[in-house]
């Protein structure tokens, strides 16, 4: 299977569909006013940047920044800062690289814990009143194909990753 979309030929009405629902699902859960409500409701005053990077640090910690700066996709000043803010809040702390004691990693602190717990308990709340009328079977397949769609993205990003040929400038063909 090709690594890079075929220039000229369309994706199928299924795959676009897709692709607009994931639109639309990204738009909502990033719109600020969303994320102003879920944290008044977790009662945790953070801006989308640092829950970003307390979702990553509680789902894989401890991490050094420049890893966590590749799993976010941002560039590492970014969370040199942010993990700054969080670590004067009392969210995270810094804890030496096992494997170099010259690096740190950054590291939920309890009160990280327990400010993650909160927002993934009110969005998961959240979540489960707008799929009410959805039965346990359906919220079962959904959960699996959202799984392995991620999955497979993730496979994809990677075979890009490490696909020799070069990508070709856009607009040629």
């Amino acid at each position: 299977m090709p690594t890079q979309p075929l220039p000229g030929i369309p994706a199928s009405p299924e795959v676009t569909e897709i692709e607009r629902a994931l639109t639309r699902i990204t738009y909502l859960s990033t719109r600020a006013r969303q994320h102003e409500r879920l944290m008044a409701l977790a009662d945790v005053p953070l801006d989308r940047a640092a829950v970003a990077l307390l979702r990553q640090v509680a789902d894989s910690e401890p991490l050094r920044p420049g890893e966590l700066a590749n799993r976010l996709g941002v560039e590492a000043s970014h969370v040199t800062r942010t993990a700054q803010q969080l670590q004067k809040s009392g969210y995270v702390t810094r804890v030496p690289d096992p494997q170099d004691r010259r690096a740190q990693r950054i590291q939920l602190t309890e009160t990280g814990r327990q400010a993650i717990a909160r927002i993934r308990d009110v969005g998961a709340r959240g979540m489960e009143l707008a799929l009410a009328d959805w039965s346990p079977e359906e919220l079962r397949q959904l959960a699996t194909l959202f799984h392995r769609m991620v999955d497979d993205f993730l496979s994809h990003a990677a075979d890009d990753e490490t696909d020799p040929r070069p990508a070709e400038p856009a607009g040629t063909a």
